[in-house]
């Protein structure tokens, strides 16, 4: 007899309340994509998104103010 072990805790984004909307894979990717380009600091990591095609929910361009609320936003 094989026991295979099934860990129970492996579904992807098992915390979320809800589904991952459009706008939020593309700016998990963009983020993604200027970290995988050395944009570490925040100012960086801004910058690196307003080149992106990503908006800030309220339309116009990131600040670091704006992109720490939604982050924040989106870990609530």
């Amino acid at each position: 007899m094989i026991n295979t072990y099934e860990f129970p805790y492996l579904e992807a984004r098992q915390t979320l309340a809800k589904p991952v909307t459009d706008w939020e894979s593309d700016l998990a990717d963009a983020i993604e994509n200027a970290f995988s380009k050395g944009n570490w600091e925040l100012e960086e990591l801004v910058a690196a998104l307003n080149r992106s095609r990503v908006r800030p929910p309220t339309g116009g361009a990131w600040t670091a103010e704006n992109f720490q609320s939604t982050i924040h936003e989106l870990g609530a």
